[in-house]
Order: C-alpha cells, then sequence, then structure tokens
C-alpha cells in the first residue's frame, strides 16, 4: 500500500477522484514561521475570489480547504485587499468550525476602501494605487479583518506594502501593539528587501517576509532569501508557480479569462510569453523524467531552495490542491537542481509599472 503523497499520485494521478483516499497518508513535513509549526506547502487563497478570472463557489472553496487541513496544508494566506474583503469573508464558515487547526495570515496596507485611507491627498489626486502604513490606517484594517473572518486573533499579520510616505519603523511599532492587545499574535512584511527587514526587526521581532519566489521570480535569492535565514524569519514565497504560468497550462494569453488579471501582466504578454515558455519546457523535461507534474517540480525547487521557505501556491479545484502537496515527497537530485537553477531569467516584468514602485522597498 502507498503511504507517501508522492506514491499516491503516481498512482492514481489518472484518477484525481480517488487520489488522496489512502488512511495511512504520511502527515506533510512542516517548518516552522515563529514559534509555530505549519505544513511546508501552504494554501494561497486569493485566486478563490479575485484576481484570476471567475471567483471559486463558497461550496468549491469549503471543498478546497476542508482537504488542504486533511493533506497538513494549514497554513492559510489571505489579505484584506483581495476582493475588497470577500475572500476574508469567504474562510468564515470553516473558521468558524476549524479554527484551532488553521495558521491564518491576513495583510493590509493595499488600499482596498479609499474612505478608510489616512493619505488623503492620494485620494484626492486619483492616484492609481494607495499603499497606507499609518497607526491609523492600520488599526482599522485589523479591526475589519477580524470582522470579517469571524476570529478573535490572527496568526499572521502582513504590512502588505512598505509605505513611501511611512518609516518601516514607525508601521511596525503600530503593529507590535495590536500583539500586545492580543488581536495579532506574530508580524510579518510582504515584498521588502533585506535592509527594510533589519530595520523592522529592530523594532519588534519578525516571523516571517513574504515575497514573490518560483523558478522565474528570484530577484530575493542573493540578499533576501540569506537575510532571513539568518535572522530566523520564514521566507514565504507566494506565487511559487508563476501565478499558473510554470504549471504549463497557459499556453496564451487567450486562454484565460476576460476579467483575469494576469492578462495586464508584462510576462503575460506576447512580447514575453514565447520567451519565457523556454522556462516550462525545461520544467516539462525534468517533470517527464520523474513521472510527475510540472507543477510538482516547480514547487520541490522552490522547498530545495533553502529549508526556511514555504511556499503558498493557490487554487480553486481539489484535484489541484492535491497535486501541490504531492510535491512534499520529490527530492530533486543534484543534477536536476543544477538544471532548473540554470534557467534563464524571464522576460518581462512582475508588474506593471505602477505596482513595481511598491515591489523590494
Amino acid at each position: 500500500m502507498p503511504t507517501t503523497f508522492r506514491e499516491l499520485f503516481q498512482n492514481f494521478s489518472s484518477s484525481p477522484s480517488i487520489l488522496w483516499q489512502s488512511s495511512k497518508i504520511e502527515v506533510m513535513k512542516q517548518r516552522k514561521i515563529g514559534d509555530r509549526f505549519v505544513g511546508e506547502i501552504g494554501l494561497g487563497c486569493m485566486g478563490m475570489s479575485w484576481a484570476y478570472g471567475s471567483p471559486a463557489t463558497a461550496s468549491d472553496a469549503y471543498s478546497v480547504l476542508s482537504r488542504a487541513l486533511e493533506l497538513g496544508a494549514n497554513h492559510w494566506d489571505t489579505a484584506d485587499l483581495y476582493g475588497s474583503g470577500a475572500n476574508e469573508e469567504l474562510l468564515r464558515p470553516i473558521l468558524a468550525e476549524r479554527r484551532s487547526e488553521v495558521f491564518l495570515a491576513t495583510k493590509f496596507g493595499n488600499v482596498y476602501d479609499r474612505d478608510l485611507t489616512s493619505h488623503r491627498g492620494q485620494v484626492e489626486s486619483n492616484a492609481p494605487w494607495i499603499v497606507d502604513g499609518t497607526p491609523e490606517y492600520i488599526r482599522k484594517c485589523v479591526d475589519r479583518s477580524l470582522q470579517r473572518l469571524g476570529i478573535d486573533q490572527i496568526d499572521l499579520y502582513y504590512q502588505h506594502r512598505v509605505d513611501p510616505l511611512v518609516p518601516i519603523e514607525e508601521s511596525v511599532a503600530a503593529m507590535a501593539e495590536l500583539v500586545k492587545e492580543g488581536k495579532v499574535l506574530q508580524l510579518g512584511l510582504s515584498e521588502v528587501s533585506a535592509t527594510t527587514l533589519k530595520k523592522a526587526a529592530a523594532v519588534h521581532p519578525i516571523a516571517a517576509v513574504q515575497n514573490e519566489f518560483s523558478l522565474w521570480t528570484r530577484d530575493f535569492m542573493s540578499e533576501e532569501v540569506p537575510a532571513t535565514r539568518e535572522l530566523g524569519v520564514a521566507f514565504v514565497a507566494y506565487s511559487p508557480l508563476g501565478r499558473g504560468f510554470l504549471t504549463g497550462s497557459i499556453p496564451t494569453v487567450d486562454s484565460l479569462e476576460q476579467s483575469d488579471n494576469r492578462r495586464n501582466m508584462p510576462r503575460f504578454s506576447e512580447d514575453n510569453l514565447e520567451s519565457n515558455m523556454e522556462i516550462v519546457a525545461v520544467i516539462k523535461e525534468v517533470a517527464a523524467m520523474r513521472t510527475a507534474m510540472p507543477a510538482q517540480i516547480a514547487l520541490a525547487w522552490v522547498l530545495a531552495s533553502s529549508e526556511h521557505i514555504i511556499p503558498i501556491p493557490g487554487t480553486k479545484r481539489v484535484n489541484r490542491l492535491e497535486e501541490n502537496c504531492a510535491a512534499s515527497d520529490i527530492v530533486l537530485t543534484a543534477e536536476e537542481m543544477s538544471k532548473l537553477n540554470n534557467l534563464q531569467l524571464a522576460s518581462g516584468d512582475r508588474y506593471g509599472a505602477t505596482a513595481m514602485t511598491y515591489v523590494k522597498a
């Protein structure tokens, strides 16, 4: 009887509906965020409500979330921005039933409701993107997130982007007050540089940094990954599958729904897509030799890059969730790692011009 995620995937990959049914399945390996152990592969919840085409139904989302807990993917990531709070509300029913099983992360900072922000000048100038890290805004956001989620405490609270108008020390000091009040357990930062992390950590311990990281986004490998390791900070890798591109399932931008945000991202443009397909071709080559899926190879590479990195791939489908979790059992050889490490860099920026001003701040 197969007992690992990997063996089960090989035996049943042609029949997703019966995948993972063995009661003898091994528990997913764990990694640490602050003082908490979580499954080494988490779950990004954003796409269930926002950004990547049609939202999931409440029923489908509940099925994915339930299965995630069964598989040990108990680290869930959301934000107030996603669907203007809708993504947090989507999690509320299952949190009401199984709160103790979930390590929950949410975020503030990217302004989703301009009536809440303290940066009135930017609102009046109709700025396309507003980031607010003022203490006043932070306090408003945490209370609204707690209400939408239906919980008393957030396990990990991130500043989603650094506010260029507010020193990071001031924002983190305000976040630290939430820890004292018991509203938040641990603090995190998203899309930050090593320099910003060190400034923040001097004010209050930072449990996690969430930056984009994958085989087509390796910007943080030289400085931020070593810095987080040195400081004992978990590196949470968002978009570890390149927003789905590294799965090999997006042959053209026309295959995406009209409402899909990826249509506006430079890496998915016609000019860049053909070049980026060369990255996918190599991943597929490695996957074929391992009788694995491209997504599993991409995730296995992220896991192998450092033992403190925790990927949070997102999905709306149970079979994709199960496929992603199977990557926990894939150990890449030195030759495979070398082949993947030497992949070309992705063509095109990660975001459009405005959003790019707020990354690696």
